[in-house]
């Protein structure tokens, strides 16, 4: 995989995890459904090899041993379960799960203002169950930014399912993207992204990650400062079962930063973000979603220096 691939690839293998799920969950029912993914799961771990190497060597770093066949299957099922439970999520059966939201007080303070924010998140434990928020309680309206081909791909998915849930996605890579962007928030929006992927023709940051430099896309923090607006970083962590846990912590406040001070405001909340990365992966270190070989060096993309 060439020129840190990991941060632009299509997500091909995730969709084909999604579709077969869908077609499980939607058939099975819950209970029954989870006796599948444990077949499901070694079916992934045992035949997608690539997926399999990213797995040993970002376990290798954050348990600080070698990996096991176990702890890539730990991994490949973490993933399996909460695509499983997106379904019921999406059908707002909250009353399968145990849900405790941390720092949602934090949040609420910063929603109730009707400035807007950014929600940055990674693809780490479930994004959907931080989503059934915003379906639960009509004051906090979310859109999501990510590429055009994937938001086509989940709005499909989510309409198959319930097509009330299908939800607000701006894509990006369009003439109009920021400028929808820029709406949303003067309306209230929050705005969700991932952001340990790029969106496009990034500039990307050297940084400590897992002790060892990994290059981190900066352009969902560039946004957010050319916005001038506050970030959020959150996560959706599956503790096993139906137990999911929802982290909300400050990140970073762009809002009164000038022109001149954005480049290094930028840097540091690239910085401050992969610390509380690497917290949560530390902390449920299963939960980390990124197949991908994520400690290669990029050869041509550009580089900001730290």
């Amino acid at each position: 995989m060439s020129e840190a691939e990991w941060t632009n690839r299509p997500e091909r293998s995730n969709m084909l995890m999604l579709r077969v799920m869908t077609w499980i969950s939607l058939r099975l029912g819950r209970s029954a459904g989870r006796v599948v993914l444990y077949g499901i799961a070694l079916y992934f771990l045992l035949f997608s090899a690539k997926s399999r190497q990213a797995s040993r060597a970002y376990l290798r770093r954050v348990l600080g041993r070698e990996a096991s066949w176990l702890d890539m299957y730990k991994q490949v099922f973490s993933f399996a379960s909460t695509i499983h439970d997106r379904i019921y999520l999406i059908n707002q059966r909250f009353d399968l799960f145990n849900i405790e939201i941390i720092g949602r007080n934090y949040l609420d303070d910063l929603v109730a203002e009707k400035r807007g924010l950014f929600l940055m998140g990674a693809h780490m434990g479930s994004f959907e169950v931080i989503q059934a928020i915003g379906r639960q309680e009509t004051d906090l309206n979310v859109s999501i930014v990510m590429h055009e081909d994937n938001a086509l791909k989940i709005n499909a998915m989510l309409a198959s399912i319930n097509p009330n849930a299908v939800t607000d996605i701006i894509s990006m890579g369009r003439v109009d993207s920021i400028l929808k962007v820029r709406e949303k928030l003067s309306q209230g929006t929050v705005i969700g992204m991932l952001a340990d992927r790029t969106l496009g023709g990034d500039v990307l940051q050297p940084v400590k990650f897992l002790g060892d430099t990994v290059h981190f896309p900066t352009g969902s923090f560039r946004m957010a400062a050319l916005l001038r607006q506050r970030v959020v970083f959150m996560v959706g962590l599956y503790l096993g079962g139906n137990r999911y846990q929802i982290n909300f912590e400050p990140l970073a406040d762009f809002s009164q930063v000038s022109a001149a001070q954005q480049g290094e405001a930028v840097a540091q909340a690239v910085k401050d973000y992969t610390q509380l990365l690497e917290k949560y992966c530390r902390m449920a270190p299963y939960n980390w979603f990124n197949f991908f070989d994520f400690w290669q060096i990029p050869s041509s993309q550009s580089q900001q220096q730290t």
